[in-house]
């Protein structure tokens, strides 16, 4: 459950015996909240996410989304600082105290990659990957095809230390992919992660699985198996290489290629999505994009789930089409 917080003074708390000190209110949701703290005992910016648990169930659901983050050591996931619980009258509040990225963004992303306010920072630096996109998108740029290809290949290798502890992510999406100090794509909302294959063995569990991926998968990422799940099959970790507008792999990739998610506008007419997708996207044609680049969103975007390629073979394709280093040059037969 982590150690016990106190409110040892106005504007600071105890976390695992640490003092932080309360800077300023980062952004709130539902029933979720992110300030940013500074350590007194190491001046480093941390984010403190405060989740309001009304019940058991949301006290366990907390506790889960930390045991996530605690499976992790890798430059591209998230990593738990410090977790506790917290008796607020007849509610308890989980705190998950997270990374603080130095990285450009405007108050209100989610608290894990905003400047902080004794630094200057403007509405039009980065935080996460979705803030980058458009802020490109709004002075009619787009990443290039070699960002597109290293960020790509960083959101892979966190998805692949995710799948190899058995779990899939489950919620891939633009708003959940942080972008680190340097750049470097990092995953964070593990909140949705669950066990990469799950058997479905009759229409009990399937629709109750649908009913879960319903309220913990974006709609609009959501891979065509999670909209219908069949009473005899198998949902494996390639749900997370589906990628749409704001949530699965591909989806990702043609985000980052095009500006907007490839059900984004579909959502918002109020169409269905769960019908658009069910058939095969159709790529906008674009001189900004390789024949390769094209053809591996395609394949990340197929219907058909057992169609799908791992990430183990999507990470070789990445890193065949990386640029060589600097000084290096390749010769073509």
């Amino acid at each position: 459950m982590g150690h016990a917080l106190c409110i040892c003074s106005p504007g600071t708390v105890i976390i695992d015996n640490k003092r932080y000190l309360f800077i300023q209110k980062l952004g709130e949701g539902g029933f979720s909240y992110v300030d940013l703290v500074e350590g007194l005992h190491d001046g480093h910016f941390y984010a403190l996410k405060r989740i309001v648990c009304h019940e058991q169930q949301d006290r366990e659901e907390a506790q889960r989304e930390a045991d996530m983050h605690r499976l992790f050591q890798h430059p591209n996931i998230l990593h738990l600082v410090a977790y506790c619980l917290r008796e607020r009258g007849t509610k308890h509040e989980a705190w998950l105290l997270l990374p603080f990225f130095k990285v450009r963004k405007s108050p209100g992303c989610g608290g894990v990659a905003t400047e902080p306010p004794t630094k200057s920072y403007v509405s039009s630096q980065r935080g996460t990957l979705w803030d980058e996109i458009e802020r490109l998108k709004d002075k009619g740029n787009f990443l290039t095809e070699e960002q597109i290809l290293q960020l790509l290949l960083g959101i892979c290798r966190g998805l692949e230390a995710i799948h190899a502890q058995g779990y899939a992510h489950r919620d891939l999406k633009p708003t959940n992919v942080l972008l680190g100090d340097e750049g470097q794509p990092v995953l964070m909302d593990l909140g949705s992660m669950n066990q990469a294959q799950i058997h479905v063995e009759g229409s009990r569990q399937a629709l109750a699985l649908q009913d879960w991926a319903a309220q913990r998968c974006t709609i609009s990422y959501r891979a065509p198996e999670l909209f219908s799940v069949q009473s005899q099959c198998v949902i494996d970790e390639r749900t997370d290489v589906w990628v749409r507008s704001v949530r699965s792999l591909g989806c990702v990739l043609y985000a980052m290629m095009f500006g907007e998610g490839p059900y984004d506008m579909v959502f918002q007419k109020g169409d269905s999505v769960a019908l658009a997708v069910q058939n095969q996207l159709n790529i906008p044609q674009s001189p900004r994009h390789s024949s390769a680049l094209r053809q591996l969103l395609a394949s990340m975007m197929t219907v058909d789930p057992q169609q799908r390629p791992h990430i183990p073979v999507l990470l070789s394709q990445l890193e065949a089409l990386q640029p060589p280093p600097p000084g290096q040059h390749t010769t073509q037969i």
